[in-house]
């Protein structure tokens, strides 16, 4: 298993931000291949963070580009500042 996870500051409506990622990112991740999980968390303080488990590093990378594409595209107002991005291979879990 491969893990994303994208931490983004600055959230200028946290709550719209959820609605769109809920309404119109959800279904676009779940287009790709060995989608195991996916979490968008209100950390608050305009912090919020996504978090996607693949079956395979593909399509962890895949969620990346999608993400960027997504931000870019639909919601760049909503997300002034670039995420922190991580992945990698999941080495444990429960």
């Amino acid at each position: 298993m491969y893990a994303a996870i994208r931490r983004y500051e600055g959230v200028t409506d946290p709550a719209e931000a959820g609605r769109r990622v809920s309404e119109e990112f959800v279904p676009l991740i779940r287009q790709i291949p060995g989608l195991l999980a996916y979490y968008w968390v209100d950390a608050g303080d305009g912090v919020m963070i996504s978090t996607t488990v693949f079956q395979s590093e593909e399509g962890a990378a895949e969620s990346i580009d999608k993400a960027a594409a997504f931000v870019r595209d639909n919601v760049a107002s909503l997300f002034p500042n670039p995420p922190q991005v991580m992945s990698g291979q999941v080495v444990a879990s429960a």
